[in-house]
């Protein structure tokens, strides 16, 4: 009896994956409109001749635990540049990589100590400009099977996961405005427990939310 019952849990989260894959691919096929830090301030005008740097993330979905989870980091408070941040793993191409999806994979190995073997890719949510000129590349993966968390001194303060359900629900969503360069700037936010999810990378879980959504 408690085999069966062990099987049958076995085959509905067999199931559960092979759905989740199908509505991810599904979803990632359709690209629409690429987004930026700016999307949320129309009237905020961009130069057109600006120079964009290439860069990959990873959107990791651990598949390991007894829910769907993202993969986030919080970023050292020491850090010259968005010290204390919630971010995915990721950073901006090298010379050295052969693509995003190749840099997203690299950085993860870096950052957090994720083997980039493990990792299935699915594929690629539309590119985000953020205020720092980067055209950032989200990369969509299945993680299926647990690893060694590492964060990388320095540059990493913490790793956690937080629900994918949590993220796909449009109405954890919230517009929040903060004074930026002597404008008001508006961006989303979808706050966690004691993560205060916002900026570049909330507005990249909004795309997956809404990808999904559609």
């Amino acid at each position: 009896m408690i085999w069966t019952l062990k099987r049958l849990a076995l085959k509905r989260k067999q199931q559960q994956v092979t759905d989740l894959r199908q509505k991810l691919k599904a979803a990632l096929a359709q690209q629409g409109a690429g987004s930026s830090d700016f999307d949320l301030n129309p009237d905020l005008v961009l130069p057109g001749a600006r120079r964009l740097r290439p860069a990959g993330v990873l959107v990791a979905i651990s598949l390991f635990e007894e829910a769907p989870r993202v993969i986030l980091t919080k970023r050292s408070s020491a850090l010259k540049h968005h010290p204390g941040q919630i971010a995915f793993p990721g950073g901006k191409v090298d010379q050295s990589d052969a693509d995003v999806t190749a840099a997203a994979l690299r950085e993860a190995w870096e950052e957090i100590g994720l083997p980039p073997e493990l990792p299935e890719v699915i594929g690629h949510l539309p590119n985000h400009e953020t205020v720092t000129s980067f055209q950032v590349t989200p990369v969509v993966a299945l993680l299926h099977e647990c690893f060694q968390i590492r964060p990388e001194a320095g540059e990493v303060a913490e790793v956690f996961s937080v629900p994918l359900a949590h993220l796909l629900e449009p109405a954890n969503y919230i517009i929040a405005s903060r004074s930026w360069r002597g404008t008001r700037r508006h961006y989303y936010t979808v706050p966690f427990g004691p993560y205060y999810i916002w900026g570049a990378t909330a507005r990249m879980l909004r795309n997956l939310a809404g990808a999904l959504q559609s």
